[in-house]
């Protein structure tokens, strides 16, 4: 069993990639965008924070996500972007996450190209939402996405194209898509493949 009690900082930033990749080709043609992993040191467990989209946006509406957003003009850097973005919709100061690296970068079916940046934060901020974008902000132990028989796989037709993606259940949230996604890539670095 994976519980993640044997992770520490060190442990995860050793599998992350230490820079973010140029885009060339198709993918280029992709809205850039950002998001922050935060992972929070509580009480000795490291523990991911997630938002909460509200209903009414016009993008990923009610979903489950990462704070961050589309890269602007002005950002230097995906990290920048999913620094800036995490300020804008939850209040994280920048100055309290240490980036520890990247994750692969994720395609979604809406369009965009998402620059995973995974963070530390060394105990639980304070946090001041944007309420006009974001409904809730939760933590759930990164053990729980560490641990295969967590993991469901759905297929759907969407756009009138088959999907599939992973869907983990945790109390009464559904973490899907490109979210689950990211933290597949995360398990498998450590522990290598999910069933």
């Amino acid at each position: 069993m994976n519980d993640g009690s044997d992770l520490t900082r060190d442990t995860i930033s050793r599998v992350l990639d230490p820079v973010s990749e140029p885009v060339t080709g198709d993918a280029a043609r992709a809205t850039p965008a950002a998001v922050l992993i935060p992972l929070i040191e509580t009480k000795g467990t490291l523990e991911v924070l997630f938002t909460t989209r509200t209903e009414h946006l016009h993008d990923h509406a009610g979903q489950v996500s990462f704070p961050g957003g589309r890269v602007q003009a002005r950002d230097p850097d995906p990290v920048y972007t999913a620094l800036r973005e995490s300020e804008e919709e939850i209040g994280l100061n920048p100055a309290r996450v240490q980036v520890m690296g990247f994750l692969k970068e994720c395609h979604t079916g809406t369009g965009f190209r998402v620059t995973p940046v995974v963070g530390y934060l060394d105990r639980q901020p304070e946090l001041s939402l944007d309420h006009f974008e974001v409904a809730e902000v939760f933590q759930v132990p990164l053990g729980y996405f560490l641990e295969p028989a967590n993991y469901r796989r759905q297929t759907v037709r969407l756009q009138g194209r088959q999907r599939s993606f992973h869907v983990f259940k945790y109390e009464s949230h559904t973490i899907w898509g490109a979210t689950a996604g990211m933290l597949v890539d995360l398990r498998v670095r450590l522990y290598g493949g999910v069933s």
